[in-house]
């Protein structure tokens, strides 16, 4: 199996959909010899600001001389970026290599009566053999979805927990409330494990205190006050930070936006109660480098200047409420906005909360086939006395807007992880 081979045979397991529950992903593991119970981990689960939170944590530990593996959910640009040891993605015959031996277990599972794994559960396997093998000193892990029964939560321990930030998405699968929502998320909590949050909304803190006194758990949550932020601007932010009794001054990051200095700081609670815990052992130079480090592509993303050109991966209503206040610190003129957006997703409130900032609107259409059509989602502008136009060719819509912009003008791209993905592509091959 080569590795076009392997990449055709993960994404054709799309036809099986996705399934919440361990019970396949735990069998095609135990065939491999569970390599998932080998890694030193620091669980991830939330709505927003995973992989940002995640950079932050990666980006520190390397700092601190150690091999960090990460597994994130989706990719942006190119598959093997869910899968990699210290920024360097997994190698294409090692990806291909791993797959070829996980459909040869997959066929013995499913001879047994088992279930096909669908791809993320594939996709999970693949992250775990391979970090099993190459045996990074921590890893970094994701949730794809939700948490309780997300494939991720098949290991048996954590060194943490981390949530971040708790909203509405994919009510579909994780509930209508966010008392159900954060209490899936709060699945990743371990019996008498560390569990550290951001400051959520009172019900989902509310589920989140639950869960850890059931589990025995350790709580941490970084109250707001803790935060002094002195600079945001188009280049990243500053800010002071309290921890305990010690006030750590003016750290720094590249990251655009507030909400940035709010996920830097959980990751800072998180690096330094591990630190005191003797779980990991890093200085505060290094947490202050790996922070101003931290990168973490398709999040308020500046690629081209004059004008300048934006791309932001929000495609719930948290995240785009997340980037109108993010773009309050940006001077422009005026502001060119192309969309594209997954049909399942909450499109009229995204819509009224982003369309409003714009002087000129061009829909396209993101490219899988969960898309909303350019023309439906276009005929929902019509009530915002907005010019407004349509090109479903993403390439087309990036060229129309740069005809439509000024030098002094702002063009943003946004609405979803996989239209931006292929506009980051697009413009970086192409302008």
């Amino acid at each position: 199996m080569n590795y076009t081979e392997a990449l055709n045979y993960i994404n054709d397991k799309e036809k099986f959909g996705s399934r919440l529950g361990l019970e396949v992903i735990g069998k095609l593991l135990e065939l491999l010899g569970n390599p998932h119970l080998d890694g030193r981990y620091i669980h991830i689960a939330g709505t927003n600001g995973k992989g940002s939170t995640s950079s932050y944590l990666t980006a520190a530990l390397k700092e601190a001389g150690y091999d960090v593996g990460l597994f994130i959910s989706p990719y942006l640009e190119r598959f093997n970026e869910r899968i990699s040891i210290n920024g360097e993605d997994i190698p294409d015959e090692r990806l291909a290599e791993i797959t070829k031996r996980i459909k040869d277990k997959i066929k013995i599972m499913v001879a047994e009566g088992y279930e096909h794994p669908t791809t993320f559960e594939i996709v999970t396997t693949i992250a775990f053999v391979y970090f099993s093998e190459e045996e990074p000193d921590y890893v970094v892990l994701e949730v794809g979805l939700g948490g309780r029964a997300d494939s991720t939560n098949i290991i048996e321990e954590s060194l943490a927990s981390v949530i971040t930030t708790i909203d509405y998405d994919h009510i579909d699968v994780l509930g209508n409330t966010l008392e159900m929502i954060a209490y899936e998320k709060a699945g990743i909590i371990k019996r008498k494990g560390l569990v550290i949050t951001y400051p959520q909304q009172k019900e989902a803190r509310r589920i989140i205190r639950q869960v850890c006194s059931e589990q025995l758990a350790q709580l941490i949550e970084y109250p707001m006050d803790n935060i002094h932020i002195r600079e945001l601007g188009e280049s990243g932010g500053r800010f002071d930070f309290l921890y305990e009794d010690t006030l750590y001054e003016d750290f720094k990051i590249g990251l655009i936006g507030k909400h940035q200095i709010y996920n830097a700081s959980l990751a800072l609670m998180t690096l330094f109660t591990l630190r005191d815990k003797g779980l990991i052992d890093i200085d505060d130079g290094q947490i202050r480098a790996g922070l101003e480090k931290a990168r973490w592509k398709g999040r308020l993303e500046i690629l081209r200047r004059n004008p300048t050109f934006l791309i932001d991966g929000a495609h719930n209503l948290q995240g785009v409420q997340t980037l109108v206040d993010s773009l309050k610190g940006f001077k422009y003129n005026r502001l060119i906005l192309g969309i594209g957006i997954l049909k399942d997703k909450d499109i009229d409130h995204i819509i009224e909360t982003i369309i409003p900032l714009a002087d000129e609107v061009v829909v396209t259409e993101v490219d899988m086939p969960r898309k909303m059509e350019a023309v439906s989602l276009a005929k929902k502008l019509n009530g915002y006395n907005i010019n407004t136009y349509i090109e479903q060719d993403i390439e087309k819509a990036i060229a129309k807007a740069y005809r439509l912009a000024n030098e002094d003008d702002l063009i943003v791209f946004g609405g979803s992880l996989y239209l931006i993905g292929d506009v980051r592509r697009i413009l970086l091959e192409s302008y």
